[in-house]
């Protein structure tokens, strides 16, 4: 999918499983809240149906960014038939590992992956559950080239068109899949 107008309109129903919820965690944020959607069995059996039937090409790994795309990514990776990767904050992994660094608003983040997580020139599906300004996924996708990983595609549960995320993405070559998109941010 090219952008927000790409999105399928008959996502309406995963749409409506998805709360929101004004002026959280500040005000003028409209904050789109998955739990619901996780709530909700046939929804969330939707949701990792259709991200796999979006899926384009062989993939050998899901990497899922920390929290919400692990579950996203376990469950999409179960579906694929192929094992996750999953990025983390950076110390909370055991062993050697390889680190990239993000801007935030206010400072930077760091996210991090097992030094062995993936063989070179595996080919990757990059998930979380939304893209918003693109900062935590243009890392994790640094961060999988670091380890020689082909990043061939990312998906999303949701995506902020006005930030800007999914356009920057596909900027760098990455093609973005999101099921939903919602105005403002």
């Amino acid at each position: 999918m090219d952008g927000a107008d790409d999105v399928a309109n008959d996502n309406d129903d995963i749409r409506r499983r998805i709360r929101t919820i004004p002026d959280f965690p500040k005000p003028g944020i409209m904050f789109r809240d998955i739990t619901t959607l996780l709530l909700d069995a046939e929804g969330l059996r939707l949701t990792i149906d259709r991200m796999a039937e979006a899926v384009d090409g062989q993939i050998d790994l899901v990497a899922g960014v920390e929290a919400r795309g692990f579950l996203f990514g376990a469950a999409l990776a179960v579906k694929l038939g192929t094992g996750v990767l999953l990025i983390r904050k950076d110390g909370k992994l055991p062993g050697a590992t390889i680190a990239e660094d993000y801007a935030l608003e206010y400072g930077t983040d760091r996210i991090a992956i097992h030094a062995d997580a993936c063989a070179p020139g595996a080919r990757v599906l990059l998930v979380d559950d939304l893209i918003a300004t693109g900062g935590t996924a243009r890392a994790a996708v640094r961060l999988l080239h670091k380890a020689g990983a082909e990043v061939v595609q990312a998906a999303f549960v949701v995506d902020l068109p006005e930030l800007g995320g999914a356009d920057a993405l596909r900027g760098d070559g990455i093609a973005v899949n999101a099921l939903v998109a919602f105005d403002g941010h």
